[in-house]
Formats: C-alpha cells, sequence, structure tokens
C-alpha cells in the first residue's frame, strides 16, 4: 500500500512539474516572459525537480518489482539475502540466454531442463551459465 502512494503522488507531482516546465518555456521561447535570473533559476529548478522525480518514480518501480519477485520466491520457502540475490541473479542469466536464443524462451527452458539432468543438484544459476556457455562455445 505504500509503495502505491509514493508512486501516485510521485506520478502527480511528475504531471504538474512536467506541465509547468512546459508552460514556461513555451511563454519564453514565444516572448511573453523575459528571460532574466529569476526566469533562469525557476527554470533550472523545475527541470531537477522534474529529472529528480523521474528517476526517483523509476528506482521505487523497479524496486517495488524486485520485493515482488523476493515475495513470490519467499512463498516458495524461506530465503537468505544471498539466495534473493541468486534469484536476481538468474533471472538476469535467463534473460541473457533467452536473447542469445532470439527470445525462444522454450528453447531456453528446454536447455535448462536438460542440463539439469546432465549435471544434477547443481544451483540454477549454474545451469544458465552452463547453457550460455555452451552456447558459446558452439557457435565459435
Amino acid at each position: 500500500m505504500g509503495n502505491q502512494v509514493v508512486i501516485t503522488v510521485g506520478t502527480f507531482i511528475l504531471l504538474v512539474t512536467g506541465l509547468l516546465l512546459g508552460y514556461v518555456l513555451s511563454q519564453l521561447v514565444l516572448g511573453f516572459l523575459t528571460f532574466n535570473l529569476l526566469t533562469f533559476f525557476g527554470t533550472l529548478s523545475l527541470i531537477l525537480i522534474f529529472g529528480t522525480l523521474y528517476y526517483v518514480l523509476f528506482w521505487q518501480l523497479r524496486r517495488e518489482q524486485s520485493q515482488s519477485s523476493f515475495n513470490e520466491a519467499s512463498s516458495q520457502g524461506t530465503q537468505s539475502p544471498n539466495q534473493v540475490e541468486g534469484s536476481v541473479s538468474d533471472s538476469y542469466l535467463k534473460n541473457r540466454l533467452i536473447a542469445k536464443l532470439s527470445g525462444d524462451a522454450v528453447a531456453a527452458e528446454r536447455l535448462i531442463e536438460q542440463a539439469k539432468e546432465n549435471y544434477p543438484g547443481m544451483p540454477e544459476n549454474w545451469y544458465c551459465e552452463r547453457v550460455l556457455d555452451d552456447l558459446d562455445r558452439d557457435r565459435r
């Protein structure tokens, strides 16, 4: 609930700041607003506020996504911070593998399953790394 409030308020402020910035810049360009030190600093502050909110909003969204993946992983069992870090690494490696296979997620899963059958008992990220290394070796 708290993250949703931050995202909603941040989006609203970002929208208002963007509108103000657009208005001020249009008035400067059209010549209805004279360019002086006050308008310079006002425009600069609007740009800084807009950029900061944009950065913070997307940082918050990314944090929320990583928390949701943590919640999914923890629903499967309790995990230590190293295991959570490993799950982020797993998804990164899986995305790299899917990208190497031109977006073929089914083939990526099949290759990982095949590696699990050939080398049982290894961590999940090891299988992704193994398949990636095998693909690199095969393409040389």
